[in-house]
């Protein structure tokens, strides 16, 4: 197979990896929402926070107001945004919309699954969390007040992330005066919690190793990073500043798995190399992140 054959298999290898992990944290975060956050009132904000709360005054079941908001929000999408609208978002907010709804008829639950809230607030906030931050990761939302931030982007100079906040603290707010004290508290330390979660666990997927390699010899380090690793690397000269010895340089980005190849190498073929590594989440450009 030629170089591009080669890529064009790679590419087909890539979408399809991430349509499975998209599909796989869609079905998380549906599952996580009803089982937990539903079925103790927890209200974090957003589409299902709201669906909670018109649930708790019109009793029409939230899984229901949650398809309905997302429909209609998808609706208003196409018609402002158009094509720009990304196809990701729309696969995973009807997917999500699709599966809290049919939750509800394959597993119907009329109350939490165990006595104890804080155990179950603690899932309420890691499940969806971490399936959102992996549906992030791949820039797609599960819609709900993120297509309203998108609209509000295109044709406003609005603080997207304040509003947002603002109005999610002010369902939280609500939650107080619908279910109580006791709900609201739990709601609002959701609410703390959950960017946080997020924030952790998209750094986590996107963390990568940084190397700075200091060596005499760089051409063996440089062909297992190309030849094994598919890498790249940039190699520039360095004089020492005590010993005045010249070396060379070796600066590359490894994912952890490959991180953890090109340090043994090296221990093996430059045993006097001199490595520095550092956590990176953040690298755009090609191997990594689209270029923006």
């Amino acid at each position: 197979m030629d170089a591009s054959g080669t890529q064009i298999q790679s590419s087909k290898s890539a979408r399809v990896r991430e349509f499975v992990l998209l599909t796989g944290a869609t079905v998380m975060l549906a599952f996580g929402i009803y089982v937990f956050r539903f079925q103790n009132n927890f209200t974090f904000g957003g589409v299902t926070g709201i669906s909670l709360l018109l649930s708790a005054v019109t009793h029409v079941p939230a899984a229901t107001l949650v398809t309905i908001l997302n429909a209609a929000m998808l609706v208003v999408a196409f018609i402002v945004l158009g094509r720009e609208f990304a196809a990701k978002s729309v696969y995973v907010t009807v997917l999500y919309s699709l599966i809290i709804y049919a939750l509800e008829f394959i597993l119907p639950l009329d109350g939490p699954i165990t006595d104890e809230p804080v155990l179950e607030l603690i899932f309420a906030i890691m499940v969806p969390g971490a399936a959102s931050a992996t549906i992030f990761h791949f820039d797609a939302s599960s819609g709900g007040t993120d297509i309203i931030a998108m609209i509000l982007r295109k044709y406003t100079k609005v603080n997207i992330g304040t509003g947002l906040i603002i109005a999610d603290a002010l369902t939280v707010t609500c939650s107080f005066f619908v279910f109580g004290i006791k709900t609201g508290l739990f709601s609002l330390c959701g609410f703390l919690a959950k960017s946080f979660v997020i924030d952790n666990v998209i750094e986590s997927i996107n963390i990568c190793k940084y190397f700075h390699v200091v060596c005499s010899d760089p051409k063996p380090i440089c062909d297992y990073i190309c030849d094994v690793l598919k890498r790249d690397a940039t190699v520039y000269e360095a004089t020492g500043a005590f010993t005045g010895n010249h070396k060379s340089v070796i600066m590359t980005v490894m994912t952890r798995r490959q991180a953890i190849q090109l340090r043994t190498f090296i221990k093996k073929s430059e045993p006097g190399a001199f490595i520095m590594i550092t956590n990176t989440s953040e690298i755009i450009g090609k191997g990594f992140r689209a270029t923006v």
